[in-house]
């Protein structure tokens, strides 16, 4: 009996000792949630859950979201693949929607949890989110800033290391890839510091609605589909699979509507370089090697957005090799040198308003590979224009209009401007013949005055 006693005794002192030791853990957990910031929490508990997997037979394996300047190809699968294997009863979830015509994209709120079933074997995912102090270049917009470091971690027992390297992994980068491409949206990057800024690219430009001659729009076509298909062809020559484009001639003939179109035939992301945001030769390459493949990189008006120091000038400055500013041999080391190669399937394009004024340096084949002019608007682009704005292939004032646009220099901005002004087709035209008149009246009353400057043909 004696014993039973004892026994009973010293059960109440265990359960005593777990209903202590449970309100003390309940009463740290307040603690915790009341006065330690979420981004605390999360640290703690990585710290924890980093423990935990030290002493138990659980593995895990870290994706950081980048890698390098590289963005990292598995995080941003992983990020896409876990938005479909939510479980919307979790208690924090992160919401958002940048387009309006797409649904709301769910996403792991820093230092969740989920879990994913894959043949039979379960991992654990975690997004944690760290501060890290940003650069301290004074040529950085962003200086002594701090960042944000994102990763995954997913979790599994140790036998199943080999099932998550060589099987799993590799089906969500599988999966994502097919997900992309049952939903591509084509995204317009803008620079800022060392860093790529994406937005849904919406221009609805086409080869079909490009106000452009249709022999100069063929031979366009036809060179970029003969690119995309020559990846073993780059590689048994051993250049760089990429190409370049120059676009020149007078504002508003269509140069940014080519770009877009371009992207849209080819299914590319557009990267527009704005030089004036880049102050060093390390920063500009920085921002080639975070460019993706399979896309475009622009460069407009480049004549006039920054005045490049020449290749003499840049050897005799005292700057060091990574913080050199932005030169002539720098910004071609960009185009075709070895910093050209750190991508695949890409391409280059340049547009100025006056190609006389750039270095021929940056104008040879294997830089700028083909030239096209972007001439004043002529008959078979006015004819396109009409079909866009007011759905026709013919009219009565056509043959006037065409006539018209042969003897004027004016550009399908200005044709298109002009269309634009009425929903009525017949007052629209009108309205395009008396602005070509004055515009062919202005011309002859200048007449004599002799021309300056070269024959700049029209688009048709």
């Amino acid at each position: 009996m004696a014993s039973f006693d004892k026994a009973v005794e010293s059960y109440k002192k265990t359960l005593a000792a777990a209903a202590s030791l449970a309100a003390s853990a309940m009463l740290v957990r307040s603690v915790v949630n009341e006065f330690l910031p979420h981004e605390v929490q999360s640290l703690l508990l990585s710290g924890l859950n980093i423990f935990r997997t030290r002493t138990s037979s659980e593995h895990a394996i870290v994706i950081e979201e980048t890698e390098k300047y590289a963005s990292n190809q598995i995080y941003e699968a992983a990020k896409l693949y876990l938005a479909t294997r939510i479980n919307p009863s979790m208690k924090r979830l992160r919401v958002s929607r940048v387009d309006e015509t797409k649904s709301m994209v769910i996403s792991l709120e820093p230092g969740e949890e989920m879990t994913d079933v894959y043949e039979g074997v379960e991992f654990k995912w975690r997004l944690v989110c760290q501060e890290s102090e940003g650069s301290h270049n004074s040529n950085f917009r962003q200086a002594n800033t701090a960042t944000e470091l994102r990763s995954f971690e997913v979790s599994f027992h140790e036998k199943h290391k080999d099932k998550a390297l060589n099987s799993y992994l590799p089906f969500i980068l599988a999966r994502a890839k097919a997900m992309k491409d049952e939903e591509r949206m084509l995204q317009l990057y803008m620079n800022e510091g060392e860093s790529w800024f994406p937005i849904n690219l919406h221009h609805p430009s086409t080869f079909d609605t490009l106000a452009m001659e249709a022999e100069l729009k063929k031979a366009v076509m036809e060179d970029l589909a003969r690119f995309v298909k020559r990846k073993d062809y780059y590689k048994r020559i051993g250049k760089a699979w990429k190409r370049g484009y120059l676009l020149y001639g007078p504002p508003g003939t269509g140069k940014s509507s080519l770009i877009a179109a371009m992207a849209n035939y080819l299914k590319f992301d557009i990267y527009d370089l704005e030089l004036t945001e880049v102050g060093w030769n390390s920063t500009l390459r920085r921002l080639l090697v975070g460019m993706s493949n399979r896309s475009i990189l622009v460069i407009e008006d480049i004549d006039c957005t920054i005045e490049l120091h020449q290749r003499e000038e840049a050897g005799s400055s005292n700057s060091s090799s990574g913080n050199d500013k932005v030169t002539l041999s720098g910004m071609l080391n960009f185009v075709d040198g070895l910093w050209s190669t750190s991508g695949e399937e890409r391409i280059i394009v340049f547009t100025t308003n006056y190609k006389e004024r750039l270095d021929p340096a940056l104008l040879r084949p294997g830089r700028m590979d083909m030239h096209i002019h972007m001439g004043y608007c002529g008959a078979h682009a006015f004819r396109v224009l009409a079909s866009n704005y007011h759905a026709i292939d013919d009219h009565p004032l056509f043959p006037e209009i065409e006539g018209l646009v042969r003897e004027v220099e004016v550009t399908p901005a200005a044709v298109a401007e002009e269309l634009m002004r009425s929903d009525d087709t017949d007052a629209a035209l009108h309205g395009l013949v008396q602005f070509l008149q004055r515009k062919k009246m202005k011309a002859s009353g200048a007449k004599g005055e002799g021309d300056c400057g070269e024959h700049v043909a029209r688009m048709d």
